[in-house]
């Protein structure tokens, strides 16, 4: 059991660990007076700690098909997506995004990867009635620093981008202070991050986890003959996030860049002077191609 994921004072995780307290069922199974005895805290962090357990418990725990149907306001099929604040792409994605597991949103550079992402940050923040899921987001930067300037333009342009929604009820939502930013350039750092993830999702503060991006942090790490440990190291982390996404309900999105493979005859026979962009090919080398030869997707954005 990772106690550090808990809501819970660090004085008690130690103790929790100190006494090898390995499961809730164990502190359960403990009167308050052996909890004491054991841990060596006082009868207030004792209680502290079985409500918080408790909690858990019960938010976690099981639903029938009847307490489904009767809950109507939080667990109607129109629900079970997060809205991307598009009639169009919803309608294409029958919804929007699923609650349980891990999208991954690929496409060139420029494609608009980023504006949706950051728009997603701003759905996941309407009320249920809306697409939303009244929570806040966490946004992972792995290259570029987060892109605040954008994020504001968007947030100013939410009454013209979400006219289905109430002018007062966008007017209440304080979006910029439910958007928690996190800069991980390393495996390392990104394990931080999820630890952190974690405790913010036990809170109820977020509902929306971005990775911009996960593939980043494996170029940086690995080389060409690494390939075997890479995919151990991809598949540990991807667990682990899809087991949080579970747990939660709460969806996560990878970005990912994706990358042409241009031969140098083919960048040869159109020369522009401006306007070039680095693409990786096959074998690992890094060319500068042409604009005129990437294929972007036209999405209207602010830049």
């Amino acid at each position: 059991m990772d106690w550090d994921q808990f809501d819970l004072n660090p004085k008690t995780i130690a103790a929790l660990k100190k006494a090898d307290i390995k499961s809730v069922r164990e502190v359960l199974n403990l009167s308050g007076a052996d909890l004491q005895r054991l841990m060596k805290l006082s009868s207030a962090d004792i209680q502290c700690l079985l409500k918080t357990v408790s909690h858990t418990l019960r938010r976690n725990s099981m639903l029938t098909a009847l307490q489904l149907y009767q809950d109507k306001d939080h667990f109607t099929s129109q629900h079970q997506k997060l809205s991307l604040g598009c009639s169009v792409l919803d309608n294409l994605l029958k919804g929007g995004i699923p609650l349980v597991g891990i999208t991954e949103l690929a496409g060139e550079s420029s494609a608009g990867k980023t504006q949706i992402s950051l728009q997603l940050c701003l759905c996941v923040q309407y009320p249920y009635k809306y697409g939303g899921l009244e929570s806040g987001a966490v946004y992972i930067c792995t290259e570029d620093v987060f892109p605040s300037k954008r994020l504001q333009q968007l947030i100013d342009q939410q009454h013209k981008l979400r006219a289905d929604v109430p002018a007062e009820i966008i007017q209440k939502i304080r979006f910029g202070n439910s958007i928690f930013v996190e800069q991980a350039a390393d495996l390392d750092t990104f394990q931080q991050c999820i630890t952190r993830l974690s405790l913010l999702l036990a809170r109820g503060m977020v509902r929306l986890v971005v990775i911009d991006s996960m593939a980043a942090l494996f170029r940086c790490e690995f080389g060409p003959a690494q390939s075997a440990l890479k995919a151990r190291y991809l598949q540990t982390f991807g667990a682990r996030l899809h087991s949080l996404s579970t747990r939660f309900r709460t969806p996560i999105m990878c970005i990912n860049q994706v990358t042409d493979a241009v031969s140098e005859s083919e960048a040869a026979q159109c020369s522009c002077r401006n306007g070039a962009k680095v693409l990786e090919v096959t074998d690992g080398s890094v060319i500068q191609v042409p604009v005129c030869l990437v294929k972007n997707t036209f999405i209207n954005k602010e830049k």
